[in-house]
């Protein structure tokens, strides 16, 4: 008979060793079944929301439907009240007020609205042999060479100079028209595939292909041109000079999917970051009477550094918590300085494929729990947030106690290159704040892919630090 005692040393490990384990294998059969069916609702968000606008508009209407009610610095509101504040349709704050004072600090969760993409130039069409396009810049951190040959959709607003806001959304319906951006054939590449794979597709080479049916008329000039803004007068009243004034981007047509065989995962354009904005406005709405006030911030702008009024480096935020304050007689400052936060973005999980970017007892994997980020930046932790050890130390505990798998995580190693995150514009209002998110494969690209377990346990994050 074999003998099943543990050895000293092997007491020892578990007792004084790490054990990471993946969540297919430790979690019950009920906990991945809620798991996968958490992540049916997020695939119908991913669908719906390409855009921060067309995200804001969901949440506004889900708030609603919570008890929601727009936000007002002269009311008197009690601890279960709710509250949003629209931030010019492109970020939003809400708000669940708690039983304990004002003076012990809020808890706060960010996130980003806003995806990588490509915005139309202010004078984007243009005719060119007798093909029509609309020209590009490209919004935050891309591989432009995997935007090329792909089906690509229209989305955004235009506002015409009398001020009426046109809604567009162009390719997402099965019996819509698509886009694309073309690319060589490479039989007459040779010299394009001399370039460095960043310059496999330049910017100026971002062109979108919209059309190629000539108006019907021998004497007027850009045929084509002519009949593209004749179908978009006719279906949104617009003319050309009316780009001018218009927020139009270009994004993936396909829908959000199930990936692999196992279905445990989900590929799809925009989990970052909106994995982590879905995930915290699930634990958000969920709340009724929490002991401490919450706030949910769904920002826009970090992919391209934050700034502008709809930004996190902005003082919406700030100046909320001060309207806050000052219902109950306190300052800013002082329930700034009493608050916790955790920063809602995801990291770049372990891909055996391209392995020596990273270090790999620092990186997260796929399936292992959310991961929690201590400092971002790059170089010597340039451009980054390091949360301290006592506020680490109490994300540990709270997340072991609550049941929730995690892991820790660092994007890439030392000199490999880096990235940041709006946690260093929340530690700037002297906030305790630490990076928590979803560990992602393909980050930035058209699909990006992320495991239905790490998703469902960042949203368990949430509910465990907001309850």
């Amino acid at each position: 008979m074999a003998n099943t005692e543990k050895t000293a040393g092997e007491l020892l490990q578990e007792r004084l060793l790490m054990h990471p384990e993946n969540g297919g294998i430790i979690l019950s059969d009920e906990e991945l079944e809620k798991a996968f069916a958490f992540c049916e609702g997020y695939k119908k968000f991913l669908d719906e929301a390409k855009t921060e606008r067309e995200a804001v508009d969901l949440v506004v209407a889900m708030a609603e439907k919570a008890g929601y009610v727009p936000f007002d610095p002269k009311a008197d509101y009690k601890a279960g009240d709710k509250v949003y504040l629209n931030n010019r349709g492109k970020a939003l704050l809400m708000c669940t007020f708690g039983t304990e004072p004002i003076s012990k600090g809020v808890r706060i969760v960010v996130s980003h609205l806003d995806n990588p993409r490509l915005d139309l130039k202010p004078n984007p069409l243009y005719e060119e042999a007798q093909l029509g396009y609309l020209k590009t810049h490209y919004y935050g951190g891309i591989k432009k060479y995997q935007w090329g040959a792909i089906p690509l959709a229209l989305h955004g607003v235009i506002v015409k100079k009398n001020g009426e806001t046109v809604r567009v959304s162009i390719g997402e319906d099965e019996n819509d028209p698509i886009f694309c951006v073309t690319d060589l054939l490479p039989h007459l590449a040779r010299e394009q595939m001399k370039r460095t794979l960043n310059e496999g597709l330049r910017g100026e080479e971002l062109n979108v292909l919209i059309g190629c049916h000539p108006f019907r008329d021998d004497k007027a000039s850009e045929k084509v041109k002519l009949n593209l803004i004749r179908l978009l007068n006719e279906k949104y009243g617009i003319v050309e000079a009316d780009f001018l004034s218009a927020e139009l981007c270009v994004v993936p047509a396909f829908k959000a999917r199930d990936l692999g065989l196992d279905r445990a995962m989900i590929g799809a354009y925009g989990h970052d970051d909106r994995v982590c904005a879905y995930t915290s406005l699930m634990a958000e709405l969920e709340q009724k009477t929490p002991s401490h006030t919450t706030v949910l911030a769904l920002a826009d702008k970090e992919e391209t550094g934050s700034e502008g009024n709809t930004g996190l480096d902005s003082r919406y935020l700030e100046d909320f918590v001060k309207d806050l304050a000052a219902m109950q007689g306190e300052t800013g400052r002082a329930v700034l300085a009493a608050s916790t936060c955790l920063s809602a973005d995801v990291n770049a999980a372990y891909d055996p494929t391209f392995g020596d970017v990273c270090e790999r007892r620092n990186t997260s994997y796929l399936n292992y729990g959310v991961v929690i980020t201590k400092y971002t930046g790059s170089g010597g932790k340039y451009g980054t947030s390091d949360a301290t050890a006592e506020y680490m130390a109490s994300v540990r505990r709270l997340l072991d106690e609550g049941g929730v798998v995690w892991q820790t995580g660092e994007l890439g190693k030392v000199d490999a290159g880096g990235g940041g995150t709006v946690a260093k514009y929340i530690a700037k209002l002297n906030v305790d704040v630490v990076d928590v998110g979803v560990p992602v494969l393909s980050m930035h690209a058209p699909l990006e892919v992320v495991s239905k377990v790490d998703v469902y346990m960042t949203y368990r994050a949430f509910s465990e630090f907001i309850k």
